[in-house]
C-alpha cells in the first residue's frame, strides 16, 4: 500500500505525514526503511519515548492538541507542529525554540469542523492575532500554513465544504499577513478516508495512519 500511495501522491507533489501514533517503533522503521521520513505523532509522552529509539533524521510532525506546559520536552527535537491553536501556545513556542537555539515550523490550526471537541483558531482570532503580533515578531518561528481535521462523518458533501472553507482561509491569512513569504504554502488537511478529496480541493499534506498501519 505505501508504494502505490507514495506514487499517487507524489503525480500531485504532496506530501504524506505518515500518522504513527500508538504504532510501536518497530512499525514506525519498517515505512522509514521504504524512505519514508515524515511521522505525526499525537501525544507528547509518546514522541518523547519513541524519537530517541529511530534514526535521527526523520521529521516528527506533532500533530494532536498541544498543552503549553508540554513543548519544552518536544522542542529540541520536533520538525514542525501543525496544531497551534492559541496565542499562548504561540508565545511558548518561540520561547521554548529560542531556548533551543532552533526555529520550528508551525501550522495555525483552524476550526473547521461542527464537533466542539476539535481545537483550532477562528479566522477572527487568528486575524486578531496577527493584527496586535505580526508574524515576524515570533523569530524562532517558521509560519509554514494551516491545518484543519474535518468532522468525522460520511456525509462527503459537508467533508467537502470544510475543506473548502480550510482553502479559504489559508488564502485569506497568506494575502493579509503573508504576501510575501515563500514558506507559508502548506495546507495539511485530509486523512485516510477523504485525502483524494483533500487533495483535490488544494492539499499540500495529507495525515495518513491506518491505510498505512492498519486500524488501531
Amino acid at each position: 500500500m505505501y508504494e502505490t500511495l507514495i506514487d499517487e501522491l507524489r503525480q500531485t507533489n504532496t506530501q504524506l505525514i505518515a500518522v504513527s501514533k500508538t504504532k510501536p517503533a518497530t512499525a514506525i522503521l519498517e515505512l522509514y526503511n521504504k524512505g519514508q521520513r515524515l511521522f505525526g505523532e499525537n501525544y507528547v509522552q509518546e514522541l518523547t519515548e519513541k524519537q530517541p529509539q529511530l534514526p535521527a533524521d526523520i521529521q516528527w510532525h506533532f500533530i494532536g492538541h498541544l498543552q503549553s506546559n508540554k513543548v519544552k520536552y518536544i522542542a529540541p527535537f520536533v520538525h514542525t507542529i501543525q496544531s497551534v491553536d492559541s496565542l499562548r501556545l504561540v508565545q511558548e513556542i518561540n520561547k521554548q525554540a529560542q531556548k533551543n537555539n532552533r526555529t520550528i515550523n508551525c501550522l495555525l490550526q483552524f476550526h473547521i469542523s461542527d464537533e466542539i471537541t476539535k481545537f483550532g483558531f477562528s479566522l477572527d482570532e487568528a486575524q486578531e492575532m496577527f493584527s496586535g503580533n505580526a508574524p515576524e515578531t515570533f523569530k524562532n518561528i517558521n509560519w509554514c500554513g494551516v491545518m484543519g481535521m474535518a468532522t468525522f462523518t460520511d456525509d462527503k458533501n459537508q467533508v467537502r465544504q470544510e475543506f473548502q472553507s480550510l482553502k479559504n482561509i489559508f488564502d485569506k491569512i497568506k494575502s493579509e499577513f503573508f504576501p510575501a513569504s515563500p514558506n507559508f504554502k502548506e495546507i495539511s488537511m485530509g486523512m485516510s478516508d477523504d485525502y483524494k478529496m483533500a487533495i483535490e480541493l488544494g492539499a499540500t499534506m495529507v495525515r495518513i495512519g491506518s491505510l498505512l498501519f492498519g486500524k488501531r
